[in-house]
């Protein structure tokens, strides 16, 4: 699947708040955006896979300024696509450049 819009790194995505009187660490607002765009852009299995997978991503960023970071994707997945990315036993995770297009490629194969 091709998921449209440059993720946010996981490391570059949170905050931290304080919420009636405690520490929280959350998501930052691009991060939010981004999973919210994936969210409708995300093909849905049902079931989702509940067995172990190997997950290819190829992140095209708008510069070379971003770390190549899946686990914002990963954790995307986590539900429409698969049970929980703890399944993920194999990863391929590749940078390229798109000023124009910025996107995610995606593809999730079960292993047997």
């Amino acid at each position: 699947m091709t998921i449209l819009g440059e993720p946010a790194s996981k490391s570059n995505s949170r905050k931290v708040v304080l919420i009636r009187g405690k520490v929280r660490v959350i998501k930052s607002a691009k991060a939010l955006a981004y999973a919210k765009t994936f969210a409708q852009q995300c093909k849905v299995l049902d079931p989702p896979i509940e067995g172990d997978i190997k997950l290819s991503i190829h992140i095209f960023y708008r510069t070379r300024r971003p770390d190549l970071d899946g686990s914002l994707i990963m954790d995307c997945l986590q539900g429409p696509v698969y049970v929980n990315d703890r399944q993920v036993k194999e990863l391929h995770l590749f940078h390229h450049i798109d000023k124009e297009n910025p996107r995610s490629e995606i593809r999730v194969t079960e292993l047997r």
